[in-house]
């Protein structure tokens, strides 16, 4: 695994939990692929092998959709990803590895997933609401494709708290009135126990950090999710990605800003709501974090 860590860091008090946080970003900060690309790419086809009904779902009409998709992507990578990509006769090769991910004219969303490390979700405004129409889901934050899929926004989110209502109404008339082609970028974290990609289950029972001998300095990892939205001219659908971060909480030690890292995300942890905690799959072990986030900044400080 390639371990440089702490790219990304919305819990420092640049981005709040459980609200929208959506901002403009330049085209050529789109898609951002890194050195770990091989690894992402190795899992996905692994999942597609194993698991293929988990993490590609797509409705049938959404094949024109998929195509103005895939070729924005791949325009994109091949010119602001060139270390990474090239065209070739029969497809796109990346360059670290040699493979060449060719095209697939029956599911195209399913070849440029293949291409990048962010998942690929493609929602569509129907008369219910934006619908969840497509995705290349390979990484899900504890949320499974199979019972999102085909489902407008309020069933997708039924479980978050606070998002029925006034949050919904919003997110819709955003998506409503994005630009095309303009694409926005939010930031998402929460506190795993292991480092996996593929976690489509719900974050419930004890975790490692709580089990005889656990820590969570040595079991607790932060899971940051790069989220941006694009809306595609031709077809007016929505491209959500979302490219997956996992930062082992050791990193904070001797990360020259760790102290404050580790106070703010212990400041996030304890201004959330026991729903929220709950949701996040952290109520059980709040305090016990709380406590151990203030020993690492203490640590970190000396």
């Amino acid at each position: 695994m390639v371990e440089a860590g702490l790219k990304h860091t919305p819990y420092d008090g640049s981005s709040t939990p459980f609200t929208i946080g959506m901002r403009p970003i330049a085209q050529r900060d789109w898609i951002c692929p890194d050195d770990d690309l091989v690894r992402f790419l190795d899992e996905k086809e692994r999942l597609l092998a194993e698991r293929y009904p988990d993490v590609f779902q797509a409705r049938a009409d959404t094949l024109d959709s998929q195509q103005e998709i895939a070729d924005a992507l791949i325009a994109h990578v091949c010119e602001h990803a060139a270390p990474f990509y090239a065209r070739e006769p029969q497809g796109v090769r990346l360059k670290q590895s040699g493979r060449i991910v060719v095209p697939e004219p029956a599911a195209p969303l399913l070849q440029v997933g293949r291409l990048v490390q962010d998942d690929l979700v493609i929602m569509r405004k129907c008369a219910d609401g934006w619908r969840l129409a497509a995705a290349h889901l390979s990484f899900p934050s504890s949320w499974p494709l199979r019972e999102k899929f085909d489902r407008p926004m309020s069933a997708i989110h039924a479980d978050v708290p606070d998002f029925a209502g006034q949050m919904e109404q919003r997110i819709a008339r955003i998506f409503d009135n994005m630009q095309a082609l303009q694409p926005v970028e939010r930031f998402n974290w929460s506190l795993y126990d292991d480092p996996q990609l593929h976690h489509p289950d719900p974050r419930r029972g004890p975790k490692a950090w709580a089990e005889p001998g656990g820590s969570f300095s040595r079991n607790g990892f932060l899971r940051v999710e790069r989220q941006t939205l694009m809306k595609m001219p031709r077809s007016g659908d929505i491209l959500f990605t979302i490219r997956v971060y996992h930062d082992p909480v050791r990193l904070f030690a001797d990360h020259v800003d760790g102290a404050r890292l580790a106070g703010r995300l212990r400041q996030q942890l304890l201004g959330m709501s026991e729903a929220q905690l709950d949701y996040k799959g952290l109520l059980r072990d709040r305090d016990m974090i709380a406590d151990a986030l203030a020993e690492i900044a203490a640590a970190a400080v000396s």
